[in-house]
């Protein structure tokens, strides 16, 4: 009669969690406090198994050796580490805000091209959503504005590419309206599946990037009129968050918007930036 070993899951000791996370937070800028030992156990414990490591002492050696497989490793952990949560028309009241006050006033500018930055993007859902407010604007409102781009970064690569996909479960958006369904989501053929795929129209008008918030510099191209970065800044510390938005705010054109997430604030913060509503901030002119 034959056995089958089975192979005990590898434990993460104090040492070896405090030394991940001094990594994640000085290169990617996330907190990483006790309590997300056991989070971070488990995550990895995946990307031992597919590289056939039985301990951690022994990951460490490889994911931090100067190698190139060691790089391709460092991206794969950060990936795994980072959780990615959004929606459709998440926080709904900023792209409330976007179509009733904002649009409108850069319109009043005489701008004809609006440029959005959506910078912490993950899947895909919250760059989407801000073309396809673009969209119902420019359908329902006579203005300057004829036209938009949206740039879409995140550190992840796994999530990147589920967003260029822009296949989702139709549960996803179950809380748009029939018009937005039809207008702008194709129903996959295999009704077993139960997936949509944003329309190709509305994929053509946003480009991905990936970008680390902890560069020095981003190597992004053109100043813009808005930009999202949502809860994102909450894994970061004081100092971190007002680095990386000061970064943000230096590629917004003067008088450009910056939406942050209801649980972030820049209270305490010397930036010029003036609060125009909840966690809604302009440039200074």
């Amino acid at each position: 009669m034959s056995s089958e070993i089975v192979k005990t899951l590898a434990e993460l000791t104090d040492e070896q969690f405090h030394k991940i996370a001094d990594f994640i937070q000085t290169n990617v800028g996330i907190k990483m406090p006790d309590q997300k030992k056991i989070m971070v156990q488990s995550r990895l414990q995946a990307r031992l198994k597919a590289l056939d490591i039985d301990s951690f002492d022994e990951y460490i050696k490889y994911a931090f050796s100067e190698t190139s497989a060691s790089d391709e490793e460092i991206a794969l952990m950060i990936d795994v580490i980072t959780t990615n949560l959004t929606s459709f028309f998440r926080e709904n009241q900023h792209f409330v805000a976007m179509t009733e006050k904002i649009l409108p006033e850069l319109a009043g500018r005489g701008i004809d091209k609006v440029e959005l930055w959506s910078a912490a993007c993950s899947s895909g859902q919250e760059p989407y959503t801000l073309s396809i407010v673009m969209s119902e604007f420019i359908r329902t409102h006579t203005s300057s504005i004829s036209d938009f781009s949206v740039l879409a970064t995140d550190i992840s690569s796994r999530v990147l590419e589920k967003a260029v996909n822009a296949v989702y479960s139709m549960d996803d958006i179950d809380d748009l309206s029939f018009d937005l369904k039809k207008r702008y989501f194709l129903k996959s053929k295999n009704v077993v599946e139960r997936k949509v795929r944003v329309k190709p129209e509305l994929r053509r008008k946003v480009n991905f990037q990936r970008l680390n918030f902890m560069d020095n510099s981003y190597p992004i191209q053109g100043k813009k009129h808005i930009i999202f970065c949502r809860n994102a800044l909450i894994y970061f510390d004081k100092e971190t968050q007002e680095a990386v938005i000061r970064k943000l705010v230096d590629w917004l054109v003067p008088g450009g918007y910056l939406f942050l997430g209801h649980s972030e604030t820049i209270f305490g913060m010397n930036l010029p930036l003036v609060t125009v509503g909840p966690t809604i901030f302009q440039k200074d002119s």
